[in-house]
């Protein structure tokens, strides 16, 4: 006759607050990106200039369970990005392809209200509302980028394989072919 063994049953190793998408943990990374950090990607210069560079315009949290670049794992992050405007352009992330281009992801509104900006290889541009509940597929070989059209912050949830990587350079050199103004207290995707 075998013999029951009761094994353990352990916490998890992260938890998440589904009310705004915080994340804890042993090996949550924390990114913040102020002004500083972002001169190429907002058009008016000028008015970029002026404004203190030290200003937070997008926070991070990740777990990054197995290394970069590791076929077959998942990584999970959130982003937090603050209200406020560079001229008539909203706060963004720098946005990006992914390095291994036929990766997807999935992104989630946790919190607030925005807009991803979307851009295939053809340097089509297209836009998705962002807000709580919303889910959005953002399919291999998709530039995308997230912007904070509202007057809290911007929260939103995303998950990528762990073999994805970030192709920041490509929209540094280029940028999307897009921009997402204010006009009149309201957004307007404007395209080249």
């Amino acid at each position: 006759m075998s013999k029951i063994k009761n094994l353990p049953i352990e916490n998890p190793k992260y938890t998440v607050d589904y009310s705004n998408g915080n994340m804890q943990g042993k090996s949550v990374i924390e990114l913040t990106k102020r002004l500083k950090d972002l001169p190429e990607i907002f058009e008016n210069k000028q008015a970029f200039d002026q404004m203190d560079t030290e200003k937070i315009v997008y926070h991070v949290q990740a777990i990054f369970p197995v290394e970069e670049g590791r076929e077959g794992g998942l990584f999970y992050g959130k982003t937090i990005i603050e209200p406020g405007k560079v001229g008539n352009e909203y706060f963004m992330t720098k946005g990006h392809f992914h390095k291994n281009a036929n990766r997807a992801e999935f992104y989630w509104g946790i919190l607030g209200e925005g807009v991803l900006l979307l851009m295939n290889e053809k340097r089509e541009c297209w836009a998705e509302k962002i807000f709580p509940g919303s889910l959005h597929y953002i399919g291999g070989t998709i530039a995308h980028r997230t912007i904070n059209t509202g007057n809290t912050p911007l929260s939103f949830g995303a998950c990528w394989p762990s073999d994805a990587g970030h192709n920041y350079q490509e929209i540094i050199n280029n940028g999307f072919s897009a921009r997402l103004k204010e006009l009149d207290g309201n957004p307007l995707l404007e395209s080249e």
